[in-house]
């Protein structure tokens, strides 16, 4: 199957792409430091840089892998590649993000007052979907011409 490996190509210009933008959001690099601050029990800011770069590059690309199983799913279920499975899936795989970052690793990391949390929610749900305006079009393009 060659889509999840166009997929896994398609993730890693994703997340370089969403390194960019988040550089242009108020938290920055906080993002990839909260998964890192949850790994070690450090305060986010004393988070290791390494270790935060590897977990967001390492989640970027399962991220996009699992992009390309969630449309085979969909494309499983409605039975055809359309704009609907397309948008479904990019949706359903942002809420899955953006909840998952907001209800696991971001309440359990140390050194954020609350408004700072709610920045980094923020910083993130806008890398997450720049993510995605990436990731889609790139693998979806690439799937076309490919199939």
């Amino acid at each position: 199957m060659v889509r999840f490996p166009i997929g896994l190509a398609a993730a890693g210009i994703a997340v370089l792409g969403m390194n960019r933008l988040m550089a242009h959001t108020a938290e920055g690099t906080t993002p990839p430091s909260v998964a890192a601050s949850v790994l070690t029990g450090r305060p986010v800011d004393a988070a290791p840089s390494r270790l935060a770069s590897v977990v967001h590059y390492l989640a970027g690309l399962g991220t996009g892998l699992l992009f390309v199983y969630f449309l085979l799913v969909a494309e499983q279920l409605t039975g055809a590649l359309s704009a609907t499975t397309v948008a479904g899936t990019t949706v359903a795989l942002y809420v899955l993000m953006v909840g998952f970052f907001i209800l696991i690793p971001l309440p359990r990391a140390t050194g954020l007052d609350d408004t700072r949390r709610s920045q980094t929610g923020l910083a993130w749900a806008i890398a997450a979907a720049g993510y995605l305006l990436v990731l889609v079009p790139a693998t979806v393009g690439l799937s076309l011409v490919v199939a």
